[in-house]
């Protein structure tokens, strides 16, 4: 027998089997033909393999959404990945607002309040930016690698051999028709054989298939290490956010925009954020709800003549002529004019003389 005479029969062969698998299965569909049952064991693992395929897909996608909100930069890293390429770098959300408070910070002049802030933020941005990088790099290394290991791997391999097992099942409920049907004693016996050896075919696939099921268990362990390491990810970069954005907070004080009434010009005392309220100091809640900065002993010096030395809590910009501007941490003389509104103060520098909002103040003993 020659090569292609092998070939022919084997074809011929693979064909044979195909349509009686077809012929089975459609039997079956159509209620004219019993079907082995697999057992209830194998049954609940092939279930509970299904439900982890779908839910890790499901949390495998919405995480690459969560940590790449782009779909077009999803979609370039993952042609990159089947390239097996590393994709180049390319700046961040954050990174990128920060360079912009940065350049509009250094364009309208660090030495002014608000160009001095813009840069803070900016810095700030960036290093979000960064620890934005870090969560992405060490979540898909420790969450999403395993998870899509687990779907074009371990499954895959599931799937294969539970296919096979599907195509065993049917061999052998073919099988047990061709039996039921055969009259002659030659056929018969011819039959019966076939179902021996099917029988067996099946039941071996079927433990090849359980052994392979019953790792999911481990999966699961697996899986769950994986969450707690995604877990600890996300805990150290908000973390490190949250005290980015607290020395910020730290850095800037307040920089509070002037508000003026436009019947009478009278310039109201801005208020600066509760969290930047002095250590000890009484607070007084506005109707706007917002929390007030207003040491007694600065009341006390708007009851009684004299003046007093003053340190300035936060940077402050003149509105107009009648007010002083300020920097964070000098030193000014304040003392109260009579008729003044209650929330200002007096100031004085050398030369310069003006009005300040008592809520940048401390009064120095």
């Amino acid at each position: 027998m020659n090569i292609m005479d092998f070939n022919v029969k084997k074809l011929a062969a693979d064909a044979g089997t195909f349509l009686s698998r077809a012929v089975q299965f459609t039997e079956e569909k159509l209620g004219q033909a019993e079907k082995t049952e697999l057992d209830a064991h194998l049954e609940n693992l092939l279930s509970k393999a299904e439900c982890t395929k779908i839910w890790t897909e499901k949390i495998l996608k919405q995480t690459e959404v969560l940590l790449q909100p782009n779909p077009n930069a999803r979609i370039e890293e993952f042609v990159y990945e089947k390239l097996d390429r590393k994709a180049p770098s390319r700046i961040n959300n954050p990174e990128l607002l920060g360079q912009y408070m940065i350049d509009a910070g250094t364009e309208f002049g660090p030495g002014t309040a608000y160009g001095n802030a813009l840069i803070k933020c900016g810095e700030t941005q960036k290093r979000i930016g960064t620890a934005d990088r870090e969560l992405i790099q060490t979540s898909a290394l420790n969450f999403l690698t395993p998870l899509r290991n687990f779907i074009e791997g371990d499954y895959k391999t599931i799937a294969k051999e539970r296919k096979l097992l599907q195509n065993k099942r049917l061999d052998l409920d073919a099988a047990k028709t061709r039996l039921k049907k055969a009259k002659a004693a030659e056929t018969r016996a011819s039959s019966e054989q076939e179902l021996r050896i099917t029988q067996s075919e099946f039941d071996r696939q079927a433990e090849i298939t359980r052994l392979l099921l019953e790792g999911i268990s481990s999966t699961h362990a697996h899986h769950l290490r994986c969450l707690n390491d995604f877990v600890e990810a996300q805990m150290t970069y908000y973390a490190q956010c949250y005290q980015y954005m607290l020395d910020l907070q730290k850095q800037l004080g307040s920089f509070p925009s002037n508000y003026h009434c436009n019947n009478n010009q009278t310039s109201v005392a801005p208020i600066p954020s509760a969290s930047s309220n002095v250590a000890g100091s009484p607070a007084l809640t506005s109707t706007s709800g917002l929390v007030m900065t207003s040491p007694s002993n600065l009341i006390d010096l708007k009851e009684c003549s004299g003046s007093r030395k003053a340190r300035v809590l936060y940077d402050y910009d003149a509105a107009n002529s009648s007010e002083l501007s300020l920097l964070a941490d000098e030193v000014i003389t304040v003392f109260s004019v009579v008729g003044m509104d209650s929330d200002w103060l007096m100031g004085e520098r050398g030369n310069q003389k003006g009005r300040v909002p008592i809520t940048y103040l401390e009064l120095l003993n």
